[in-house]
């Protein structure tokens, strides 16, 4: 297992939270040392380098879209007060916040994307199970991706806000977590829900996203490794098993399915992934 991919998760999935070398380190599984030259050799940054260029690049989008509180944003990029946050966010840009969010520019800005996960197919995939999937509804956290432009390395980070609201929810029906891919078009846009089942949308909030899971029959395989690894179990499922097995593709939403097992902390215990088939 790659502990820069370890890394990278745990470092999305936990933007908002403290964060220390040592910390990811333990999630990675490896030394402090190990994990420094392992994380640089993969991504050209030092660990700490890159916490702080993604904390500091998403609080210059929330300037630029008029936060209206800077201490509360220099808090949540883990800087003890407003002018540490300042000084850091001067030195990265070369302007001030108050700057950004005056101008509600980012076009001068180089703003650190998520780095996108490894995607290689594996050289060997479990036969999936074949289930009949009920009817059900789902509601959480949504935002809009591509599968072409890397933007999905943004979803461990969407998570972290799944698990943030998520006591909000009403009428959450078990413990079982979604994760639904549902809405894509033509030119690679889909929506991403993180989310849980409810009984009804009734009382939902509207900050909510909220997406129908229809009847329907599903492939469904079994991702036992890291959570980080994910990609490429999807990737070799659309790229290797569905060409060759036969069957075709529904135009139904396909969702990851998160159980009690599954540690949304340290990203170990496993998930399963189904994809719609048609009869």
């Amino acid at each position: 297992m790659n502990p820069a991919q370890k890394a990278l998760w745990y470092i999305e999935s936990h933007l908002g939270a403290p964060l220390t070398l040592d910390e990811i380190a333990g999630v990675a599984g490896v030394s402090r040392f190990h994990l420094v030259r392992a994380f640089a050799e993969a991504t050209g940054f030092s660990v700490m380098r890159y916490v702080r260029a993604r904390r500091l690049s998403e609080a210059a989008r929330e300037l630029a879209a008029g936060a209206p509180d800077i201490l509360t944003l220099a808090l949540d990029a883990d800087y003890g007060s407003h002018e540490a946050f300042t000084r850091a966010f001067r030195d990265h840009f070369g302007v001030t916040p108050e700057t950004v969010r005056a101008t509600t520019c980012l076009t001068t800005l180089k703003l650190q994307e998520p780095i996108t996960m490894i995607s290689t197919a594996l050289d060997h995939l479990a036969p999936p199970r074949i289930l009949a999937g009920k009817a059900f509804l789902v509601a959480g956290i949504g935002e809009r991706y591509n599968h072409a432009n890397g933007s999905t390395a943004g979803i461990p980070n969407q998570w972290q806000g799944f698990h943030l609201q998520c006591a909000g929810i009403p009428r959450q029906v078990g413990n079982v977590a979604y994760g639904v891919c549902c809405n894509g078009d033509d030119a690679g846009n889909f929506d991403y829900i993180a989310g849980v089942e409810v009984a009804d949308f009734s009382d939902l909030p509207r900050e909510f996203a909220r997406v129908r899971i229809p009847e329907q029959r599903y492939a469904v395989f079994t991702h036992s490794d890291h959570i980080s690894t994910i990609r490429r179990t999807v990737n070799t499922i659309w790229n290797r098993w569905l060409p060759q097995s036969g069957m075709t593709v529904a135009d139904a939403p396909n969702f990851e399915r998160y159980d009690e097992k599954f540690d949304s902390s340290t990203g170990n215990g496993g998930l399963e992934i189904w994809v719609p088939i048609r009869e």
